[in-house]
């Protein structure tokens, strides 16, 4: 019986080898990033959630998202289909059901990603999709945000009408170019970007 009282103070001594919270998120951070599997991240981002772990289902869903394995990282194709994942993802959760967005998946096929982004940043009104984007916090998503990472793809009145949009929006346009779901951790965009910011 003694023993067992000494186990038990051992075990609550300041001494002992506990894992503190920090260390278990840190650990379950670093197996997000090197996680390939959408499923167990999926997996992540729920018990995440409903613990209240807000780095962690972060960290996941942007994770999760970046999967896109057709296309190459750090291209507009690329960027364009992660936005898809995260707006298709996030609209599954929100209603329950699968969801997908047949409709920009049509325009794509028959036009291309750059001209979709293209359409949508010279539209004379914002997209369904920007504004449902903007609700949910995830501007850097936009079709607009996509469009000024990528200026190389677009001649300067669409690039000057995407940074009108998310300008207009009330968008900190630092926060889209400088997106760490994009890998960009800097403080600055990269040299290619030659957006004005005002």
């Amino acid at each position: 019986m003694a023993t067992d009282k000494k186990k038990s103070a051992d075990k609550n001594s300041p001494d002992s080898k506990v894992p503190d919270k920090k260390s278990i998120e840190k650990k379950i951070l670093a197996f997000v990033e090197r996680c390939e599997n959408p499923a167990e991240l999926e997996s992540l981002i729920k018990n995440a959630t409903r613990l209240g772990n807000a780095a962690v289902a972060e960290a996941a869903f942007r994770k999760r998202i970046s999967l896109v394995p057709a296309e190459r990282p750090g291209s507009v194709e690329h960027d364009f289909w992660q936005m898809v994942q995260a707006f298709e993802y996030t609209l599954s959760e929100e209603r329950g059901k699968n969801t997908r967005l047949f409709r920009t998946r049509q325009k794509v096929a028959k036009a291309g990603v750059v001209q979709t982004l293209r359409d949508w940043a010279v539209g004379s009104q914002e997209t369904a999709g920007f504004k449902m984007l903007l609700e949910r916090g995830m501007p850097e998503f936009t079709g607009e945000a996509i469009t000024l990472r990528h200026p190389e793809h677009f001649e300067p009145p669409v690039l000057e009408a995407a940074q009108q949009r998310l300008t207009a929006a009330g968008v900190d346009l630092r926060n889209v170019l400088d997106s760490p779901v994009h890998g960009w951790r800097s403080g600055a965009p990269p040299p290619t970007i030659r957006v004005e910011l005002s």
